[in-house]
């Protein structure tokens, strides 16, 4: 009961500091990516990188800088880790064996922080405050830059221009991500969250064995990997690790971290847009699905059905007692429903149905609230596909936002939302046939299936997070899922600013008594419904033979 009254308290706090954070926050960024001024460090970097600032961009050139600066960011991570040994602050540790090197590249370039290592154990301070924090920072501004692209494609006319992917990364580093991630750092130093660069201290425990206590730049990298969804964590433990989570009030503020920024972007959209009806309607559909999930998956935490859970009297296991199972539920859903990855409890030991809610979160796009900026431009996809939806029910050409849905919009809409689940049973159905790689799985049936599948999930979907069972520091897990990250981000980006050019040339078309009103409910709940028909029809076979099929033989 006490556990259950705590939970509520957390959620409701969770809902006050959102609501209160939601207006000013969403306005804040509507005006950065609107500004026509640009501060002194920003021209600073301009001119060293021989940008200019001024000039706009084609959604070809825009997507093509995004490619460049990503493959740019890949090579100079691999190389970081390569030479490691040869760095300062290197621990003593290695330089990193090329297979893991191309993986790790991979999983922080694209904002999903897959980790197939132990942190503490394997990577130095400076690759991780140079290499990984810093693509924290990069690839959350780059996912807020074509979101941004997405909604100028909306808002602009006759043009095939989408704005300057160097400028809108660079103000998304230094007028968003930078500022907040300094006043969450000092919070969660305050808290007891560790930031030093000690060593390793060895000590002996009162039973008379030896343990070594990591220190490191805790809460300056906890700080951006969740208010940029990364989600990778400098321990292996992840948030569950008391030096990066150690209380109730740094489990509130990591939730209320991962949340704030895709929660407000509806706001950014609706007021860059001129309609702030449009962004309140997004904002609704993420949270109709965010408290739907958020109940089923504490539902079935709390069921304890089972011999063992019962007589434990709650599906502790993998969880820490600090936070018990409405924190855990709450953190796990936050972080799957956005592309975070971040735990503060092992999923692989979530009851069959908690763990099936948890990968159906990724499987939706990640987009309730979403990623950064993925969350919002994702939402905004299938929201074309509602409004060509609704067209065929009555017989006319859909619009949405003052633009024609035609042949063309609906094909980016459909490569976008088909190729993140092709992705996802091709590199499980690969791994379910080769030998080698279901050696990897720890356990067999149903939830051996469960635990390769939410990797791939995870994986595509750029969210990070994964099922403790499966060994993925092997050759094939490293090369299939740096490919799967990869393809899952930037293939997906290149189809949303295609979309977004197709829009940005169009003419505005005036609204008329046919035109679908796209902020009432009507459209909130059809948006919503395709969201789900979209997930069932593309998921459910692998999702019965795995998560579905483990629950109904408990």
């Amino acid at each position: 009961m006490r556990d259950s009254a705590a939970g509520l308290l957390t959620v409701l706090a969770l809902l006050v500091v959102l609501a209160v954070t939601h207006v000013p926050l969403g306005d804040y960024m509507a005006r950065v990516y609107s500004s026509v001024r640009h501060w002194r460090a920003e021209r600073l970097v301009y001119r060293v990188c021989r940008i200019d600032p001024d000039a706009d961009q084609t959604w070809a050139t825009y997507a093509m800088s995004v490619l460049g600066f990503s493959l740019a960011s890949v090579l100079f991570l691999f190389g970081l880790q390569r030479v490691q040994h040869l760095l300062p602050w290197s621990l003593g540790y290695p330089g990193v064996e090329s297979h893991l090197a191309w993986n790790t590249a991979a999983s922080f370039v694209t904002n999903t922080n897959w980790q197939n290592y132990s942190g503490e154990s394997t990577l130095g301070y400076l690759v991780q405050m140079a290499g990984l924090a810093v693509q924290n920072f990069a690839s959350a501004a780059v996912g807020i830059a074509v979101a941004v692209a997405l909604v100028r494609g909306f808002a602009r006319s006759r043009t095939n221009r989408l704005g300057n992917f160097w400028v809108d990364l660079t103000r998304g580093c230094f007028r968003i991500l930078l500022p907040l991630s300094l006043v969450a750092t000092v919070l969660l130093i305050g808290a007891g969250v560790v930031q030093n660069l000690s060593d390793t201290h060895t000590i002996t425990t009162i039973a008379g064995q030896t343990q070594h206590l990591p220190g490191g730049a805790i809460a300056s990298q906890e700080a951006i990997k969740e208010l940029g969804q990364n989600g990778g964590g400098p321990y292996n433990a992840n948030s569950a690790h008391p030096f990066e989570n150690p209380n109730a009030f740094t489990n509130l503020l990591e939730i209320v971290m991962i949340l704030l920024i895709p929660f407000a972007l509806p706001r950014t959209f609706g007021r860059l847009l001129g309609d702030k009806r449009q962004g309140w309607a997004i904002l609704g559909a993420m949270t109709v699905i965010y408290t739907a999930m958020l109940a089923l998956l504490t539902t079935f935490e709390a069921q304890h059905s089972g011999v063992a859970l019962r007589a434990a009297g709650a599906a502790m296991e993998g969880k820490e007692v600090r936070f018990g199972i409405p924190s855990s539920a709450l953190f796990a859903n936050s972080t799957t429903l956005t592309s975070t990855g971040a735990v503060n409890a092992m999923h692989d030991s979530l009851t069959p149905l908690g763990g099936g809610v948890a990968m159906v979160n990724m499987m939706l796009g990640e987009i309730a609230p979403g990623g950064s900026g993925s969350g919002l431009y994702g939402m905004l996809v299938l929201a074309v596909v509602t409004v060509f939806v609704a067209g065929l029910m009555v017989g006319r050409t859909p619009e949405y936002l003052g633009k024609k849905i035609q042949a063309r919009e609906v094909k980016f809409a459909a490569l976008y939302i088909l190729t993140t689940p092709a992705v996802v049973l091709v590199g499980t159905g690969l791994a379910m046939s080769i030998p080698s790689a279901r050696a990897s799985m720890e356990n067999a049936g149903p939830h051996g299936l469960s635990e390769v599948l939410y990797a791939f999930t995870s994986q595509a979907n750029n969210n990070g997070s994964a099922f403790g069972g499966l060994t993925g520091n092997t050759s094939f897990y490293n090369i299939t899922g740096g490919l799967a990250m990869l393809i899952g981000r930037f293939l997906p980006m290149l189809f949303v600013l295609g979309l977004a050019g197709s829009l940005a040339a169009q003419k505005p078309v005036p609204a008329t008594e046919g035109t679908m009103p796209t902020h009432r409910p009507l459209f909130v709940t059809m948006l919503v419904g395709v969201v789900v028909v979209v997930v069932a029809l593309t998921y459910f076979p692998a999702l019965a033979l795995g998560p579905l099929a483990e629950g109904v033989t408990r």
